[in-house]
């Protein structure tokens, strides 16, 4: 089941999601190290974190997987904003200093194919930053909210992914420790659930937030991969040939 994008900027549009994007700031911002000038892309729909941590970059490009959908971003400027097909992505090779992944990796067909590719377009020095749904947590879970579509993951699975597509895991966080309830008082209580969450029961968090290094110590096989795209014919009317109006016209005649 995919997230598209209207439900996703409906989803941050409302109390719940304002309260989510919060606590996914908070662990992002205990990982996040400052690189100025950084070229930095947004995979996924990473619109509410670019404008947080981009303000230092060179460079800020938001990417939107085509299953999901792109909207224009930022609104006061000129587009930084691709449909892209993750596997594909439009960049050179070593062309990124930093690449932050949300609401992307769950939904990819071939999460491996997606960080061979990631692991491309980074520089020898780049970093990766995955936010995904935990595999042990509430909120994925519920699909009210796009943290409950998608495969989740546990931490071991997130970590062995990494190493076999050559990242090293270097930091980890967590966040959304509240429920994921509609419900006003709940969300009055949001603060003080988020912060005994944090405490008493951290396994179970809604997201786990990994950043990794691109390692490149490491030989790689080459190889040439074949595009995993698959076109669709368009038909389009097709007009008689002269010749057969012609021999018809021929055949009237006698």
């Amino acid at each position: 089941m995919y997230c598209d994008i209207i439900a996703l900027r409906a989803f941050y549009g409302s109390m719940l999601g304002r309260f989510a994007e919060h606590s996914i700031t908070m662990a992002l911002s205990s990982i996040w190290a400052k690189l100025p000038s950084e070229r930095l892309v947004g995979l996924g729909y990473a619109l509410p974190w670019l404008d947080r941590f981009g303000a230092d970059a060179d460079r800020v490009f938001a990417f939107m997987p085509a299953t999901q959908g792109a909207v224009v971003w930022p609104t006061g400027g000129p587009s930084a904003t691709a449909l892209v097909f993750d596997e594909e992505l439009p960049l050179v090779d070593s062309s990124i200093d930093r690449m932050l992944v949300i609401h992307a990796l769950e939904h990819a067909e071939s999460p491996r194919e997606t960080l061979k590719e990631i692991w491309r377009v980074l520089s020898p020095a780049g970093r990766i930053v995955i936010v995904v749904p935990n595999r042990r947590g509430v909120w994925a879970r519920f699909e009210h909210t796009p943290f409950g579509t998608g495969r989740p993951f546990s931490r071991s699975q997130l970590s062995e992914l990494l190493r076999e597509t050559n990242f090293t895991p270097s930091a980890w966080a967590d966040g959304l420790f509240f429920p994921p309830s509609k419900r006003r008082f709940i969300l009055r209580l949001h603060s003080l659930l988020e912060r005994a969450g944090r405490r008493f029961w951290p396994i179970f968090s809604g997201v786990i937030v990994v950043e990794a290094q691109k390692r490149v110590y490491q030989g790689v096989p080459v190889t040439q991969r074949a595009s995993r795209r698959v076109f669709a014919p368009v038909f389009s009317p097709q007009g008689v040939r002269a010749a057969s109006v012609s021999t018809k016209e021929t055949a009237l005649d006698r």
